[in-house]
């Protein structure tokens, strides 16, 4: 039995409208289905993808895809107010939409440099932005940013993306101070390398450019985490869903690393 069978009665989160960013695909999609396993209706915001999760077929009355690029603040404003006509206010928020991308650090132009700050950063911030009159004006919320253990630590070859997805924590623990009297907690979840298609794509391109085979490519990856393994999605999701479930009021301002212990 999958842990979505196993909680989906739970409906813990029933009658709450939660919005997840990146939602079509990848750790996003999981976290739709077991956000929507315990009850609530979910808004999946992504870049014109068609609701192609089978989630989309079994749970259609609780689920609505969305369309808007997290990058520009007015369609990400457009397509908010889309969610609230169908599900009413927004009381989860989770930021999952995001970009990697390697270059040494010399070889890091602008535009990469731009990019991954206005998708991991620039996207969080305007998506809370946009959803937390809501939760202020409800007297509850949850915002649950999906940030790395790259925002924890350091890599090699993957500055930007350090900074920005530093730049999530910090944002994180910022708001959180700011509405903690407020109802509404706002926390980041930290994943160490997991099995998602960006994995594979990072894979590949060790593979063309160093020569190395698919498993050694893997090997290196999975090198610094002591369990020596990928973080399934599934691990990211129930991590997530924890936090928006009742019990955690007092869990807020956290970056939580799911990593194996790779980040302690």
């Amino acid at each position: 039995m999958t842990q979505v069978a196993q909680i989906q009665n739970s409906r813990l989160l029933a009658g709450k409208h939660a919005l997840v960013t990146g939602g079509s695909r990848g750790i996003g999609a999981v976290i739709s289905r077991f956000l929507l396993a315990h009850g609530a209706r979910v808004s999946v915001l992504g870049r014109g993808s068609s609701p192609s999760d089978s989630q989309a077929m079994t749970s259609p009355n609780n689920r609505l895809e969305l369309s808007a690029d997290v990058t520009d603040p007015e369609a990400v404003t457009r397509a908010f107010e889309q969610g609230r006509a169908r599900f009413g206010p927004i009381e989860i928020l989770v930021n999952n939409a995001g970009q990697a991308a390697s270059a040494p650090f010399l070889k890091t132009d602008p535009s990469l440099w731009r990019r991954m700050m206005a998708v991991n950063l620039d996207g969080t911030f305007h998506c809370a932005q946009a959803a937390l009159p809501d939760m202020l004006a409800a007297g509850w919320g949850r915002i649950v940013n999906i940030a790395s253990t790259a925002g924890l630590t350091g890599y090699g070859y993957i500055s930007a993306y350090c900074a920005s997805k530093h730049g999530v924590v910090g944002l994180t623990r910022a708001l959180a101070l700011e509405v903690a009297t407020k109802g509404i907690t706002v926390n980041a979840v930290c994943p160490g390398y997991t099995d998602t298609d960006m994995v594979k794509d990072t894979v590949a391109n060790i593979v063309a450019k160093t020569g190395r085979t698919p498993d050694q490519a893997l090997a290196e990856m999975t090198s610094r985490n002591p369990q020596k393994r990928l973080i399934k999605p599934e691990e990211v999701a129930n991590a997530v869903a924890w936090l928006c479930l009742p019990g955690t009021e007092a869990i807020t301002g956290q970056a939580i690393a799911i990593s194996g212990g790779e980040v302690m």
